[in-house]
């Protein structure tokens, strides 16, 4: 069992969103004491189909609870959000604080969640960090299969294997089979694959469409529907004059390796060191760390990725008030030296009030031409994670 870094509040009703898998249920339910809390599962197919023929049920459900029990816990709530029409009327009576979980905020989007604005707070629960696993934290096997809780529990790599892929199979499913999301699933599915495969590239939607054999606007639609059920993010690009013009195509990250190889379809295949698959995964996996900590602390920090026309790169541009902008290269190798900082010592200069870093798995930190070279452990906490 972990310890999540999440601490939503208790004087307030909130969403807690996540992908699917993140452990939002486990998570929850272990947050209020049980009998404090009436729990609510919309996974349920007979208290879903209940529901949504007649969403003022729950308010009979409330009537009928202990005086001690003080929070609703309702599990995805995306699958009926007419219920929020009763959640907004039972905060306003203040009888009740709600938790609501969901792994899309697809639906919700579509209107009824803005009768909760200012209501309730929203927090986000993503795969385990590296802190939260703690003793038990393995870099290789973080790169190699993600890090969902219930990986955890399997030790057999078969077994680590089976469930991925599971979770893939799920996912189409159920969040775009039975909801309905597109209209086509097999063009879907060839983009699936082709997006977890160039996951931390800049974002190509021509090149894309004409592989997917499907059009741009779809194509862009597709990766909405990845940002909207918490599976992965853009990273937009830096955009101030700097010397060099910018490109202006985002990238985009899976949240989790083990979710993107899974669709990719290379669980089999080992991510080994000194490759270029283990170097992309790991500057995947530290800007998910570095996404996910800064999440947990409600920093009001703003990220983004620099590429000039002369492909100079810095990984992540973090703008942070208060603090200097930090400029980011992330580099898997074990040895930091000069020639690894070129980009960074090109790009630095021009971009005002910022300091550089250098995050590896060299373990000595050092300063090299004005570059923080950090073990990308002390890297987080020097970023002020």
């Amino acid at each position: 069992m972990f310890t999540r870094v999440i601490k939503p509040s208790l004087n307030s009703s909130f969403f807690l969103f996540g992908p699917r898998g993140s452990g939002k249920t486990h998570f929850i339910k272990n947050y209020f004491p049980e009998s404090e809390a009436f729990y609510l599962d919309l996974l349920d197919p007979d208290a879903q189909q209940n529901l949504v023929l007649r969403p003022r049920g729950l308010t009979e459900r409330l009537a009928a609870l202990s005086p001690k029990v003080q929070w609703v816990i309702i599990d995805e709530i995306q699958k009926i959000p007419s219920l929020l029409d009763v959640v907004h009327q039972q905060i306003e009576r203040k009888r009740f604080k709600f938790a609501l979980t969901g792994s899309s905020a697809r639906k919700l989007r579509r209107g009824a969640a803005n009768l909760l604005a200012g209501r309730a707070f929203l927090y986000h629960l993503f795969p385990l960090s590296s802190r939260e696993i703690g003793e038990d934290f393995s870099l290789e096997k973080a790169l190699q299969w993600g890090t969902l809780p219930r990986l955890f529990s399997l030790p057999e790599k078969q077994d680590k294997i089976d469930y991925l892929r599971g979770y893939a199979h799920v996912y189409l499913q159920e969040e775009i089979m039975q909801e309905q999301i597109v209209r086509r699933l097999e063009p879907f599915r060839r983009f699936l694959q082709i997006a977890a495969q160039m996951s931390g590239q800049i974002v190509n939607f021509s090149k894309i469409a004409r592989d997917c054999q499907t059009t741009v606007p779809s194509a862009q639609t597709y990766f909405q529907i990845l940002e909207d059920t918490l599976v992965g993010f853009f990273l937009e690009p830096f955009h101030e004059s700097v010397r060099k013009r910018q490109r202006e195509s985002p990238k985009f990250y899976f949240r989790d390796l083990g979710i993107s190889r899974a669709l990719a379809g290379v669980l089999s295949v080992d991510v080994l060191p000194q490759t270029s698959e283990f170097g992309a995964a790991f500057e995947n996996f530290l800007i998910n760390e570095i996404l996910r900590l800064a999440d947990y602390q409600r920093k009001e920090w703003r990220f983004s990725y620099l590429r000039t026309k002369d492909g100079v790169e810095a990984d992540m541009i973090i703008e942070r008030p208060g603090l200097k902008r930090a400029v980011i290269e992330i580099k898997s190798s074990e040895r930091i030296v000069s020639e690894d900082l070129r980009g960074l010592r090109l790009l630095a200069p021009d971009i005002s009030h910022s300091e550089a870093f250098c995050l590896s798995r060299d373990p000595n930190a050092k300063k090299i031409d004005g570059i923080h070279c950090l073990p990308w452990t002390r890297g987080l906490i020097e970023l002020g994670l």
